[in-house]
């Protein structure tokens, strides 16, 4: 049973398990059992290129942006578990029981994070009644959404990134991330609002 199961390994979903990793010094987090299905296939990330994100050296890929985010996860915060090629095709369950089927195995978790790209058609079985037109993105683009309110589709079901209806910018869909992060680290410090931040 994972505490958060993250899908997506795109920018929005690596920097929710990146924010949640962080907070494992924490007492409300230090037992947490976090994960992250690394299905980066079509993730839009993979060509692009990126010239005006801050931080980001000029020149900097998605490609590399996808390699080097897995590789950060597993030396920073190798306690996060790190799922790759398996495809989530089912979400059903509710807060505190979900079940995540993949092409290779069942999970459980808690809660669960969508971190997937706005690009139809969105196959994950399970999440119908929560597929609308995406709300900022041209609609010659024919792009989708899953309906939320501040980023939480059901109890104990979260969106990020373009799938939560927001652009397909980079700084937005880390932002995205970074903001269920800390929802959910809130949440599990009883309400009181949380943010992780490292100092020298």
């Amino acid at each position: 049973m994972f505490d958060v199961l993250v899908v997506g390994g795109g920018v929005s979903g690596m920097q929710c398990a990146l924010i949640l990793g962080s907070a494992k010094e924490k007492p409300f987090a230090v037992d947490k059992k976090i994960g992250i299905v690394l299905h980066q296939r079509s993730s839009h990330l993979q060509n692009a290129l990126f010239n005006n994100v801050l931080g980001l050296p000029k020149g900097k890929t998605g490609a590399e942006i996808l390699m080097e985010g897995q590789a950060h996860l597993t030396e920073v915060y190798p306690h996060v578990t790190q799922i790759t090629k398996e495809k989530v095709l089912e979400i059903t369950g509710e807060a505190g029981n979900f079940q995540i089927v993949t092409n290779k195995n069942t999970y459980q978790s808690k809660l669960v994070v969508i971190a997937l790209n706005y690009a139809k058609p969105f196959t994950i079985e399970g999440l119908e009644e929560c597929i609308a037109p995406h709300p900022r993105a041209a609609a010659k683009k024919d792009r989708v959404y899953l309906k939320n309110d501040d980023h939480l589709v059901k109890d104990g079901l979260y969106a990020c990134g373009t799938i939560a209806g927001w652009r397909s910018q980079f700084a937005i869909a880390a932002g995205s991330g970074a903001q269920v992060a800390t929802d959910i680290l809130t949440l599990w410090n009883d309400g009181n609002h949380t943010k992780v931040h490292d100092k020298i």
